[in-house]
């Protein structure tokens, strides 16, 4: 398959006068490469990770340098990407990893203060008032306020806030880590107010004319058709996303129950999917009515205030059974504990009022919504139209390094859009909020510093093993970067079956960049050429992308890193990506199933492929939960 176009805004422009680290005449074979060696190639960074990290269960921090030097040596003597270029590529990856490391930092300092304070106390008897069982917990917390939270804020923000309050609850850490990194799958793809879909999708599928007569001619512009495709991407959301809560609850049994019990997690089948009805239904509507920036936003807020209602009246949760908790904390598994210390204060006046211990947690979630929203409706009528955004205002101040070692690549930082700048500040203001005694809230900040310490090693190298992967374009050896070469690999061998490994391209892109906005820069124009060439609707193909894109965050190596991070279990990364691979490959599967038989129906029907793929993973869940069924 000849290489496709790529989005010239997405890739870096390289300057004239290059010089490659080694002759592409000293290397003849390697200008021989066909596109399965160039694909296998650009696998090893990969499968290194893999075999170190989930088989050999080596901790981040020894895994990620290996993949880290596989990646540049890949890139300097079989690619021949400029050594300047590799370089650069490296410290942007420093700078980004810098980045997490902030956000990581706010999020544990906020956690310290609250716990400090007493606030955190207050906030976890109001979810043992709620319910004690710890499977509807999680389903309230990582489901719901972690679907409203990546709505708002994106950034593997959910893990920084939902599974530190998790494990301040009660849930062993890995237990809360695995439950965080589980839902970041239906939610992903209108996080950050819509920025995968609007910048994602959007930068990388408009550099090309074809790309924008299409859109005019099936949607009429450019903002109608990525509103289309959004509708698209949760209607698939939608149907593989009805398991998500179920998926957690049975995990959390399986893995960190007293009885290693599948069934004990199953038998709260109605209420998981009362749970994810009433997250996805608003969720679909707000993308069909209103476009991709409100969905998860929405769909999380509107689902918390039914599922607490419904959990406090005790609608669809098993009758009789007994609340449902992890063994005494003194039986876990060594693995399943974090440094994070818990602590049980009590505020310095008694018990605090519920109303004060959640309004920090308030005042995060109304900053985030806040500081992201491109337009504030009550700013442009005080103000005026030309009002810039708090989102414009905070981004107008950035650190730059431009074109770093002349390379084009350039590595920025917005300091004060980033969501730790809100969990510092309303860390700060919990200390007056909260009346808490100075030497209380300096604790809160050393004991905070010296477990982020700990993030940095991993993700140090985590990051930059990324950028210079991507970062392989532009060299002498001729070839596409590697995340394309290994997507034109996988499209060689699927030809027709296409949709069933589009989301897998999708999935691929966020597990190595972390994210499904680069994700969808990388490969959603690759995606509709493929599309387009096998005479399939190019638009379901990149919708496809985008819900890959959101579930490849489930497996995505830097965030599981981030989320450890947060509560302290560094070194067991592997670990918790053997544990989060199936929803990943469940989510994938179900959603390129969906794809192929949508895509199949104007000529086969319903009696497809795809049509038999999705009614047989359906079959099978219904039949593991009557077979474990205890209600």
């Amino acid at each position: 398959m000849p290489a496709l176009p790529l989005d010239e805004a997405y890739l870096t422009p390289m300057p004239t006068l290059v010089t490659s680290v080694l002759p592409l005449s000293a290397c003849p074979l390697l200008a021989q490469l066909g596109l399965g060696a160039q694909a296998g190639l650009a696998l090893l960074p990969i499968a290194v990770v893999g075999l170190l990290l989930v088989g050999l269960r080596w901790p981040a921090s020894r895994a990620m340098p290996i993949s880290y030097f596989v990646a540049v040596g890949l890139a300097l003597f079989v690619w021949q990407v400029p050594g300047a270029k590799v370089a650069a590529a490296t410290v942007n990856g420093v700078v980004v990893a810098a980045a997490l490391v902030y956000i990581i930092f706010g999020a544990i300092l906020l956690l310290n203060t609250l716990q400090e304070s007493g606030a955190m106390r207050a906030i976890r008897q109001s979810f043992t008032d709620i319910t004690p069982d710890r499977r509807i917990q999680a389903i309230i917390v990582a489901w719901l306020f972690g679907s409203f939270i990546e709505g708002a804020s994106g950034f593997g923000t959910p893990a920084a806030v939902a599974v530190p309050l998790m494990v301040a609850l009660g849930f062993p850490a890995m237990a809360a880590v695995v439950a965080g990194m589980i839902i970041q799958s239906t939610p992903v793809s209108f996080g950050a107010v819509g920025t995968p879909i609007i910048v994602g999708l959007g930068s990388g599928l408009s550099g090309d004319p074809s790309v924008a007569a299409h859109a005019d001619a099936v949607a009429g512009g450019w903002h109608a058709y990525l509103h289309s495709v959004g509708t698209k991407v949760s209607i698939l959301h939608g149907v593989a996303g009805l398991a998500i809560p179920l998926l957690v609850t049975a995990t959390l049994t399986r893995f960190f129950g007293r009885n290693r019990s599948l069934a004990e997690g199953l038998a709260v089948w109605r209420f998981a999917l009362f749970a994810a009805l009433a997250m996805i239904v608003p969720y679909m509507a707000i993308a069909r009515l209103l476009g991709p920036e409100f969905p998860s936003m929405v769909g999380g807020l509107v689902g918390l205030a039914i599922v607490i209602a419904a959990a406090r009246k005790g609608w669809w949760m098993p009758k009789g059974d007994v609340p449902w908790d992890f063994a005494p904390r003194e039986t876990w598994e060594p693995s399943w504990s974090g440094r994070l210390d818990v602590k049980d204060h009590e505020h310095r006046d008694g018990r605090m009022g519920l109303v004060k211990a959640w309004m920090p947690y308030v005042l995060v979630a109304g900053l985030l919504v806040l500081t992201r929203l491109r337009e504030l409706p009550f700013f442009v009528a005080t103000f005026g139209p030309e009002t810039p955004s708090l989102a414009v205002l905070l981004r107008s101040w950035s650190l730059a390094w431009v074109d770093i070692f002349g390379s084009g690549v350039t590595a920025r930082v917005e300091p004060l859009y980033l969501p730790g700048t809100v969990f510092i500040l309303v860390a700060c203001l919990s200390w007056r909020l909260h009346r808490m005694e100075t030497p209380a809230f300096v604790r809160a900040w050393r004991i905070s510093g010296k477990t982020i310490l700990s993030a940095s090693t991993a993700l140090v190298f985590t990051v930059p093993m990324v950028q210079v992967f991507i970062h392989t374009d532009g060299g002498l050896g001729g070839y596409e970067r590697m995340p394309i070469a290994l997507a034109e690999g996988a499209a060689a061998l699927a030809g027709q079956a296409w949709p069933l490994m589009a989301p897998l391209i999708g999935g691929f892109g966020a597990f190595v960049a972390g994210s499904n906005t680069v994700s969808n820069m990388m490969f959603s124009l690759f995606q509709f050429e493929v599309g387009t060439r096998i005479g399939a609707d190019p638009d379901w193909i990149v919708a496809l992308q985008a819900v890959g894109g959101a579930a490849g965050n489930v497996i995505c190596v830097h965030n599981v890193v981030a989320a450890a991070a947060v509560v302290g279990m560094t070194g067991q990364e592997g670990a918790v990506i053997r544990k989060t691979l199936l929803p990943f490959a469940y989510y994938a599967l179900m959603t390129g199933a969906l794809g192929y038989a949508i895509l199949a129906y104007p000529t086969t029907g319903l009696l497809n492929v795809g049509t038999g793929m999705v009614a047989t993973i359906i079959v099978t869940i219904v039949w593991i939960v009557a077979r474990n069924r205890r209600h």
